[in-house]
């Protein structure tokens, strides 16, 4: 696939704050049916076969924590995918603010996808979970919902997160990441804490 995408920024806390912001409107849009009766069918809209995706190398999974407004701390256990050109193919944020039991995952992906399938989400061998798309920006689309809090326990024990998305042209892509050193971040301590500059003078 010949597609732009978005580099992390070094506004890493303004982007943060941003997307914790939004996460309540994007869970409820996500709950929102869709009724539509030209809506074609999903055997007109399935997967016609598979598409080998380019070889994609991830970054450990690391731990980046900043405080908001209200003075909560807020985490992002992610991990980044990127190609040997060093292109970024794929980010998948878990965010989460302490005091709150919810946890929300969003996974970046280049533009030129099938949007109505939403993110396939596997861990091992176990029931897929999907993702709908969020938004999408001119280089770069977000799936996003809350996690379901078995996904996040099977994400801790288990050995690998698979990701499955339907190409403009209905063909399936799948890329496979590592869970060995997930647990271990997402429980312990941050890596970097970032500070937000107050307002006030």
């Amino acid at each position: 696939m010949a597609l732009r995408f978005l580099h992390l920024a070094k506004t890493v806390p303004a982007i943060c704050l941003a997307y914790m912001l939004t996460a309540s409107a994007f869970a409820q849009q996500a709950e929102r049916p869709t009724q539509n009766s030209d809506r074609p069918s999903e055997a007109e809209v399935g997967p016609r076969g598979q598409h080998m995706p380019r070889n994609i190398a991830y970054s450990p999974w690391r731990k980046l924590c900043y405080e908001d407004t209200l003075g909560k701390t807020v985490c992002r256990t992610t991990t980044r995918g990127s190609w040997d050109t060093g292109q970024t193919a794929v980010r998948i944020d878990l965010i989460e603010r302490k005091g709150d039991s919810a946890t929300r995952m969003q996974i970046f992906l280049p533009v030129g996808l099938y949007l109505q399938s939403g993110v396939k989400v596997t861990v091992d061998e176990g029931a897929a979970v999907n993702i709908p798309y969020s938004w999408c920006l001119t280089n770069i689309c977000v799936a996003g919902n809350l996690l379901a809090p078995h996904l996040l326990h099977a994400m801790e024990a288990g050995r690998k997160l698979t990701l499955e998305v339907v190409d403009s042209n209905l063909l399936t892509i799948a890329t496979t990441v590592s869970l060995d050193q997930f647990a271990a971040a997402h429980k312990g301590p941050p890596v970097q804490t970032y500070q937000i500059p107050s307002e006030e003078p």
